[in-house]
């Protein structure tokens, strides 16, 4: 399905919001005060191994990263984990001809959770980079990874890492894409987490400048709210044509803020 305009369609949400007092936002829905810091609060570096991905692949990432944002040379920055990672794999052909043209750079690292990118921030993927629009998706590895977590923890993640973003670049727009639909029926679990955790940082950015949101979960299921293995084979990363709606939802705003050289 393709948009000419991001102006809500049936299918799709959007918001136009912004940065201040996010911080304020992110306190309102947490105890962090009254003890250590929640988990998807705290800025970590990876501390879990998978067979996919070794810890010292996961720094090696981080670090390739940091050496792009040293360059300083881009404008459009996506940030994010595995399923933003997937604009190299099976996203490429959507990649290269909607974003690398305009000089995108993808830090997407899979199996990254809130904490991370948090972590990532402040070492080093801030480099020189002054972009004049960002991409986040983060948060489904929080309720994969972390047993038992609130949706409230896992909002308040989410919204320090856009306020970390909008602090960090002070000269961005930060598209946030709510968290992608997971698992194959409607019934699974960590469906009512994500939509819980959508709509609380949806509630806390109303109003707000410098943000816009994109809920593509309409987009991406069927009539009986079952996510087509066609589309996301593991039912959570996407193939190709995932990655054109993506594209199709958020090009008409990448368009305003870095549009295409001629």
């Amino acid at each position: 399905m393709i948009f000419s305009s991001i102006v809500h369609p049936v299918s799709r949400r959007i918001g136009i919001f912004c940065s201040a007092a996010l911080v304020a936002c992110t306190a309102s829905i947490t105890t962090a005060d009254e003890g250590p810091l929640p988990v998807s609060l705290d800025p970590q570096p990876r501390l879990l191994t998978h067979d996919w991905m070794s810890l010292a692949e996961w720094y090696r990432m981080h670090a390739d990263d940091v050496e792009l944002a040293e360059e300083g040379a881009s404008k459009l920055l996506f940030v994010g984990d595995s399923i933003t990672q997937g604009w190299g794999g099976p996203g490429l052909e959507v990649w290269e001809t909607h974003f690398e043209p305009r000089g995108a750079v993808n830090f997407g690292i899979g199996g990254d959770m809130t904490q991370n990118v948090l972590w990532r921030l402040d070492h080093g993927a801030q480099g020189t980079l002054d972009p004049a629009a960002i991409v986040l998706l983060i948060g489904v590895n929080n309720v994969g990874n972390i047993e038992d977590v609130a949706p409230s923890e896992v909002a308040a993640g989410v919204l320090a890492t856009i306020d970390s973003l909008l602090t960090r670049f002070p000269n961005a727009d930060l598209m946030w894409m709510e968290i992608f639909p997971m698992g194959e029926f409607p019934d699974n679990p960590n469906r009512g987490k994500i939509l819980a955790i959508n709509q609380l940082v949806r509630l806390q950015i109303e109003g707000m400048e410098r943000v816009s949101s994109v809920d593509l979960t309409e987009d991406f299921l069927n009539d009986d709210g079952t996510l087509p293995a066609d589309l996301t084979p593991d039912f959570l990363h996407p193939q190709k044509p995932g990655y054109e709606i993506w594209a199709d939802a958020i090009l008409p705003w990448v368009d305003e803020r870095v549009p295409l050289q001629k």
